[in-house]
């Protein structure tokens, strides 16, 4: 899907829900903080890709699905909830398919945020996470990616975070 697909299912689900502005694509800094689940490492179980807790590509360099431990989906995606969910009870923070993000890509501090928005303006929507067919460097918690906002492909999704309060 494209980010504006997923800005639009978000609206969607603001009109079916009847709550005004409810839904919505989290923030990067939200993002990372919801998979990094109060952890320092560069994935939420620990320093190493491990093929139990997400649907992930082949280590090292190139492209493609690789079945080992819980990951048995190859060349697509796994159902959700097809491995544990991190310490916040998320599921499929790491793997499986990239995330849109609501930011646009740019400079992205290192420090602790106190102000979750990106740059008001760029040329590229960012997106998290990793996939299924990319090796486990670009499956950590910290590394980013961005597209133009109207790219679709096969392993880009998103999930709607719901403002607090509603």
């Amino acid at each position: 899907v494209s980010w504006f697909d997923a800005q639009a299912f978000a609206g969607w689900l603001n009109w079916k829900t009847g709550e005004d502005d409810a839904y919505r694509l989290p923030a990067e800094a939200e993002w990372e903080y919801a998979a990094r689940a109060g952890t320092t490492t560069a994935y939420p179980w620990g320093a190493k890709l491990d093929h139990n807790y997400g649907n992930f590509g082949i280590p090292g360099p190139g492209l493609g699905g690789k079945a080992e431990g819980r990951d048995q989906w190859a060349d697509q995606t796994a159902p959700v909830a097809s491995f544990p969910a991190n310490a916040f009870g998320l599921y499929d923070m790491h793997g499986n398919v990239w995330e849109w993000c609501w930011d646009w890509f740019g400079a992205y501090s290192s420090g602790s945020q106190t102000d979750p928005r990106g740059p008001a303006s760029g040329s590229n929507r960012v997106f998290r996470g990793g996939s299924w067919e990319y090796h486990a460097f670009n499956c950590r918690t910290a590394f980013r990616s961005s597209n133009p906002a109207t790219e679709t492909f096969n392993r880009i999704g998103f999930r709607c975070v719901r403002a607090a309060g509603q």
